[in-house]
């Protein structure tokens, strides 16, 4: 079941920081319109049209009337400022410094699937026991992830909610990026770019597993790739009879 966007879990290190950076801009903003609408609807009521009571023309340019519009602009710049530092801060925590990577993974998007490389049990990726999946994240709780983000058509999104990740994926380019998950359980991965038809429709699943469950979804998806592969080693070979 899709989480309510008013109590949507919390499930990676840096959730807490995107969602004060949020709450932040609500609040400055949010003061800053209640004021703005405020005095409108107060000029409104307060200069309206009387009988017998002739309009003046005010032209802005007396000491007086100046602060009223200089004021609020420094204060204003003031919060821009403030909420530009938040800004700032956050990119860099989570777009520029990637900590050291305790597990790599690939994330492949194409019209419209979510092709997931996960690295076997050598915890290496791009070697032989490699588990690939389609619409389906298996990652561990409390590990470090890199992944390298990949598009094999057209622009796509890789947006995680429950992460606070939303990240472009861009044909011809591999894109680098990194969570630490901190929440076990099953939760929705989006494409959020409209990338065709079947935009719509190109929904995956993310599974935090605790370090025992990881370990037996990982042991698992290895004998059925060693399943298959016998099989169908076995179906190519040649007769001996």
């Amino acid at each position: 079941m899709l989480e309510s966007i008013f109590d949507l879990a919390r499930a990676s290190s840096y959730a807490d920081r995107i969602d004060w950076l949020f709450t932040l801009i609500t609040v400055v903003v949010g003061f800053w319109l209640i004021m703005a609408e405020g005095v409108l609807f107060y000029f409104l009521f307060r200069f309206r049209r009387r009988k017998g009571v002739k309009a003046q023309y005010i032209s802005g340019e007396e000491k007086g009337q100046k602060k009223w519009i200089n004021i609020p602009h420094a204060l204003v710049i003031l919060c821009d400022v403030v909420l530009i530092v938040g800004a700032i801060s956050v990119w860099v925590h989570i777009k520029q410094n990637l900590p050291e990577s305790d597990v790599k993974i690939r994330v492949i998007g194409q019209q419209w699937a979510w092709i997931f490389v996960h690295p076997g049990p050598d915890g290496k990726l791009d070697t032989e026991d490699d588990i690939s999946t389609v619409d389906e994240l298996h990652v561990e709780e409390g590990k470090v992830y890199h992944f390298d983000l990949e598009s094999r058509d057209v622009v796509h999104s890789f947006s995680v909610p429950v992460f606070r990740l939303k990240q472009d994926v861009v044909p011809g380019r591999v894109i680098t990026g990194w969570f630490e998950p901190t929440k076990t359980g099953e939760f929705d991965i989006q494409c959020a770019e409209i990338c065709g038809i079947g935009h719509g429709v190109m929904a995956a699943r993310l599974h935090v597993e605790s370090s025992e469950d990881h370990k037996k979804w990982m042991a698992h998806h290895t004998r059925e790739d060693s399943a298959s592969l016998a099989t169908a080693v076995t179906a190519t070979a040649p007769s001996t009879e």
